[in-house]
This record gives structure tokens, sequence and C-alpha cells, in this order.
């Protein structure tokens, strides 16, 4: 098969993680027929909220807990971020969005060229990529609005790594930009790559790697989450490392969680990127084995960060573990493939909490995204999770119940080798409160009753 002959309708962003997702082997075989929209709903277990994310059709959506789409912007994210009203005056519903590419040979995540921060309307309150060094903004993965009015931002740059070799490879940085657009502070990965945790025999493989392979269009470590580390417990109590202003990071291809010092730049706390004992096993799972336990093998995460003060588990590390290939050199990996969500004590490493597809009485393989996605834990306990390769997002209780589910129904239409080809990724999708959008907009929270499977059928 021809990986050239893909012909995408929009080069954008998602456009190009679709790609990505059949080159990693993630088009899988699911059945062709399936439903979309709302498929379980309990509003009284629920925590009731709109859900924004960028879709596979290369738009942003915001759809009420019964999956009415309810507002629209004709753009992408990576990701798409409806903004707290705290940190932009008061304004409701506005969204830090790509607006522009450009047309970077190395594709991928240097394809960014304008990012802006659009109102309800859709109409820019602020853009950036024109000041960048460069000329294009090249942001991807994730980026935040901060309390000062300045937005952080991670973003690809061009750059030469002492440690793999003299030429320049797909590095990623992280920018501190002015609302004038000025750049105020950037760290950038390869000047600290000694600081990541990888042994001689991990990067004399990524050297190989780097060396008899073409250019990676998503970097060499794929950064794929920045997250400021906000008021803390840690802290609190006297963990310097933890300071609010601290950003955390991870590293997809390197199985590696960083605390990135912000006064001095340096790496102050790791998760990774090896862990002792054997490989993750479905049968580690909460009721079978006991927690808290030591963090075992993760393998191409996503999402890690600190849940926020005011909401249950606050402190702990919540990260979505894809169990995908990853790794230098790889990670083994379980016979049985499945994601997990891992909520960890940062200070002592231990799981304290997870989810697999066994927590909703399934088997493991029924919930897996071997990239992307993202969990976001709710104000009543619950966790949010996207199950980006699939298009899923669903909301689990603490002990695994689903208690809401949504499939995305907007699609990505393209060919592959003259015949159609569809996807429904979705990088990150997030819960956003019914007060972070305009006074009345509408929002619907009827109950949906999950369907018997084995009695319903399509009509002949």
């Amino acid at each position: 098969m021809l990986l050239h002959s893909f012909i995408f309708p929009r080069a954008g962003a998602m456009a190009a993680l679709i790609l990505a997702s059949f080159v990693m082997g993630g088009a899988g075989n699911p059945p062709r027929v399936y439903p979309t929209g709302v498929t379980v709903y309990d509003p009284a277990r629920a925590y009731n909220s709109f859900i924004s994310f960028s879709g596979a059709d290369g738009n942003t959506h915001l759809i009420d807990m019964d999956g009415n789409e309810v507002h629209r912007w004709p753009h992408e994210g990576l990701p798409g971020d409806v903004i707290d009203p705290r940190l932009v005056g008061g304004a409701r519903g506005h969204v830090l969005l790509q607006l522009s590419r450009n047309d970077d040979p190395r594709g991928g995540i240097f394809t960014n060229k304008t990012v802006g921060e659009l109102d309800w309307a859709g109409q820019p309150v602020w853009t950036w990529g024109g000041e960048a060094p460069g000329g294009s903004a090249r942001q991807n993965h994730d980026w935040a609005r901060l309390p000062n009015g300045n937005t952080l931002l991670l973003v690809a740059i061009p750059h030469a790594v002492k440690e793999i070799g003299p030429k320049e490879i797909g590095d990623q940085a992280i920018y501190e930009v002015a609302p004038d657009g000025r750049l105020l502070w950037s760290w950038v990965a390869g000047d600290h790559l000694q600081d990541f945790g990888f042994s001689k025999e991990g990067l004399a493989y990524l050297r190989e790697r780097v060396k008899r392979n073409p250019p990676d269009p998503y970097g060499y470590l794929e950064i794929n989450d920045m997250q400021v580390l906000g008021p803390n417990r840690w802290f609190d109590a006297g963990d310097a490392r933890f300071a609010p202003e601290n950003i955390m990071i991870d590293a997809r291809k390197g199985n590696v969680v960083l605390i990135v010092e912000r006064k001095t730049g340096k790496v102050v706390w790791r998760l990774g990127p090896y862990f002792p004992g054997s490989e993750f096993s479905p049968d580690q799972r909460i009721g079978n084995k006991t927690v808290p336990r030591a963090v075992d093998q993760i393998s191409g995460q996503h999402n890690a960060h600190l849940i926020a003060k005011g909401l249950p588990g606050a402190g702990n590390l919540l990260l979505f573990d894809d169990q995908g290939g990853a790794g230098f050199p790889p990670a083994p990996l379980g016979i049985y493939a499945g994601s997990r969500v891992l909520e960890i004590d940062p200070e002592k490493k231990n799981i304290v909490w997870q989810y697999t597809g066994e927590n909703s009485g399934r088997p493991v393989w029924s919930f897996f995204s071997s990239f992307v996605s993202n969990a976001q834990r709710l104000p009543n306990g619950n966790t949010l999770i996207d199950e980006g390769m699939n298009g899923r997002f669903f909301q689990i209780t603490s002990t695994g119940d689903i208690v809401w589910e949504y499939v995305s129904p907007y699609l990505s239409h393209s060919e592959v080798n003259g015949k159609p080809f569809t996807g429904s990724l979705v990088y990150r999708a997030q819960a956003v409160p019914y007060d972070w959008v305009p006074e009345g907009t509408p929002h619907a929270e009827i109950p949906v009753q999950e369907l018997d499977v084995t009695s319903f059928h399509v009509s002949k």
C-alpha cells in the first residue's frame, strides 16, 4: 500500500493524525455499522456539562450531554481549548484554536502557521504566528492561557540535538508569549535531553533510529502534553519541585513524564522512562491487586497532569496510559492490547487508582487507543475519558461504571489507493462547565438507556 496515495480534502492537524493512525496500525477493523452520538446517559450519576472537541471533520464542536451540537467553530485545535472565563476578563465562550497552516515540507507538527483566541461568534480576539521564530507558530499538542494574560505554547522547532547528532531534527520547545506577540520565555527539550533519564543503550537506539529513518514529522520525542502544575498540596507541604508555576510535560515516544522548573529550566522530577518489574498485564486492576502499588510499564502515555485543587484526588497525577508501542528501546507490552487511565501519587510514584476496560465488566481490549486520548477528573469524582483513536468519549464513576458515552459522528473522508477511507479520531475532549459559555445556551439532560446488543439488529 502506498502511503503517499492518501488524499485529504483538508491538510489540517486532524487529517495528519488520521494518517498517522493508519501508519501506526490504528485503523483496525471495527464493526462496519455502529451507533454514533450518545449511547448511554444517566443524568443522576453523571457530571453534567458541555463537551468540547475538535472532530475529524476539521471543526471544533460543543455538544450537550444528549449529543446535540450547540455550537461550532470552523477551525480545529491541537487541542481545541475552551478558556476558563476567569482568565479572559469574564468573557464566556472563548476558545484557543489553530487558524491557518503553512506548506512546510517537514509536515506534521511543523505545519501550523497561526493560532488564536476566538470569541463565541468566531471572531479573533488574539492571534499569533507571524511574530514567531521562523514566521510560523508551529504550535502542536498543547497550550494554555496563563493568569497573567500570557499564553504558553508547545511548539515545533528545527534543532540539532548534541546527544543525537549534528543534523537538525524535529525538536519541541515551550514558548511563553505576551498578548502583543513578544516571546518572553522559552525552553527547548533537546537542550535538556540528558535529564530525561534515557540509558546509554536507549540513546544509542535513538541515534540509530534517527539516523536510519526519514525525519519524523511528529518529532523524535513527540511531546504531547504541557500543563502548568497550579496550586497543589505538595508545594503547600514544602516540596519546591511542585511550585505552581512549574510545567509538566510527557514524551510519548520516550515513555517519560517530567516537571520542568520554570525559574531555571531544569528537570526537577521524573516518572520513567524505565519501570521496575514486568510489562503491564490486564490482571493488574483494582479488585484483584492491592493499591497503592509501584507504577509499572507505561507506554505512549498522554495528558499527564496534576488534578487541580478542589477536585477529588487533588494533587495526584492523572494520565492516559495508551499502551501503544514506544520507548528507547521499545518497551515490553502485554499480550492483550488495552489502554488504562492511571492516578498516581507523584511523591511515592505509586498507582492509587486505575481504570481499564475490565473495570466496566468488559474485556481489557474493549478500551484501547494506542495513541492520542486524554482523561479529566470531574467535580463529582467521575472521570471523563477520550478513547481518541476511535472518537469515543465516556464518563465513569470511581468504580468504573459508565454513566455517559458518546461516539463522534464527525468523520474525515479521504482515499487509500482510490478507495474511500474514513476516520473519527479525536485528539482530546474537554468537559466545559455550563457557565463557561454564554448564558442561555441550550442544553438537554434526557436519559439514554443502553441498548441490549444481543437483541438490537438492523432491520431488513
